[in-house]
Formats: C-alpha cells, sequence, structure tokens
C-alpha cells in the first residue's frame, strides 16, 4: 500500500526540518512524500532541496498559490499512493511507527478511512502538552454534536477524494471541517479509529490566531454544517466548541 503524505508549507524555515524528519524517518518504506510550497523567500526552499539529494521519494513544487488549502489540493491531484495523508509543516508524527500502524488499520479492517489522536504542544516546547484532543469510534450521530475526527491525523483512501471532491476554497479557514462532513455523512464509507497520538502539532494555527479568525472559524463553521445540513447549525457549533473544553485537562 503506497502511501502519499502531503506539506504545504510557505517561509517554514523554522521548522520544516523536524517535518521533514518525521516523514523521512518513517519505518514504513512505501512513501511518497509531496511537498507544495507557496513561493517561500525565507531558506525553506533550501532546506527542501538539500533532503531530496539524500531521498528521492520527495516530490517538490513551489509557486504562488490561493493559501493552504489551494496548495493542499494541488498534493491531491499530484498524489499517487493508496492513501492520502497530511503533515502541516509545523507538525511532526508521534512515532516512527506512525504510517506503519495506519497502515496496518487499513488493512486489518478493511475501511477507506482511519483517524487517530492529536496532540497540541507548546510551540518552543515539544514535550509540553498544551491541549490533548483524543478522539473516539465513528457513528454518523456525532457529526449532529458537532464532532469531528482531528483532521492532521485522518487519512483518506484516494478513492474518497476522486468521489467527494478537494477542499472548497470559498472556505479561508474551515475547509478541512465542510470537507470532513461531506465525507463522514457518507454511509458507504467506512472509518476506523487508531487509539494513539498520530501528530504532534504546535499552538498557533489560523484558526485560533485572533479574535478576528475565532470568528470567521466560527462563521465558517455554521456555513459548513447548514451547507451539507447536519442538523441546527448553531446547535451543533455551540457542541463543538464545547467538546474542546475537556482536552485542556487530559494531557
Amino acid at each position: 500500500m503506497k502511501v502519499s503524505i502531503i506539506t504545504a508549507t510557505y517561509n517554514s524555515e523554522k521548522t520544516i526540518e523536524d517535518c521533514l524528519k518525521s516523514v523521512l524517518n518513517q519505518n514504513y518504506n512505501n512513501i511518497e512524500y509531496i511537498i507544495i510550497d507557496g513561493a517561500s523567500t525565507d531558506d525553506t526552499l533550501s532546506i527542501i532541496e538539500k533532503a531530496k539529494l539524500k531521498h528521492e521519494n520527495i516530490i517538490s513544487v513551489s509557486e504562488a498559490d490561493k493559501g493552504i488549502y489551494d496548495a493542499l489540493n494541488k498534493g491531491i491531484e499530484k498524489a499517487t499512493g493508496d492513501v492520502v495523508g497530511f503533515l502541516h509543516s509545523d507538525d511532526f508524527f508521534a512515532s516512527n511507527e506512525t504510517i506503519n500502524h495506519i497502515v496496518e488499520a487499513f488493512k486489518s479492517n478493511k475501511v477507506d478511512g482511519v483517524y487517530g489522536d492529536l496532540h497540541y504542544i507548546n510551540s518552543t516546547n515539544s514535550d509540553k502538552i498544551v491541549r490533548n484532543w483524543k478522539s473516539q469510534p465513528f457513528s454518523e450521530k456525532l457529526l449532529k454534536q458537532g464532532w469531528m475526527p482531528a483532521h492532521p491525523t485522518l487519512f483518506l483512501k484516494k478513492s474518497v477524494y476522486l468521489k467527494h471532491g478537494l477542499f472548497n476554497l470559498n472556505f479561508k479557514i474551515a475547509a478541512d471541517y465542510d470537507l470532513m462532513l461531506r465525507i463522514f455523512k457518507d454511509a458507504s464509507l467506512r472509518f476506523n479509529y487508531l487509539p494513539e497520538v498520530i501528530t504532534k502539532m504546535r499552538v498557533g494555527g489560523a484558526s485560533n490566531r485572533s479574535l478576528k479568525n475565532i470568528w470567521l472559524k466560527t462563521r465558517e463553521d455554521y456555513m459548513a454544517v447548514k451547507g451539507n445540513k447536519m442538523g441546527s447549525p448553531v446547535l451543533v457549533i455551540c457542541s463543538k466548541n464545547l467538546s474542546k473544553i475537556p482536552q485542556l485537562f487530559k494531557k
């Protein structure tokens, strides 16, 4: 089973090396690593080029884009793997066995998607857990309760994207939520929860950088719920936001 891992970068010189090592040190060999850069002006590209000299499984493109979701869409279109997953440039996998475990979950359970747990970590101290996003086995009723898997931990068969399409660029912050609603409400697809930390994610993402972005995220979440006909948008969004509170205390 070939796994395509996609990373979108833009002026990511401070963290891209850790991200690269996280992928390249995986003990699973059949990995295609696709890096979509948004025309960085710092040392991001030189770090990537140095890695490419040692690892032939890296594919990289650098050009102006319309933001992270546009970059991820480009990566999905280039992906030739059976399974597609993402690793953002600030993040890294929890262990060198992560992809091995994900592939085994696909094979053992004969599913269309696998997801797991996520640790938000301090931006300067990767050992300090800020928020522990522990997921759970999927059932459709959870969607109307505001539940979603942690998107950075979600790996899907390429065929799922061929069926349901890419990220909707009309969303600036919540395109991942919109896409997951489209995919998870498809009763013909099967998903497996892998009860382990898949990804460690540095705090400071676009959705919670400012009050303006928090408002935009809430507004777009509302639009995603309404557009996907998942029940009362207000109740779903309230439940979604309230569900994050316990994650701050489960370290």
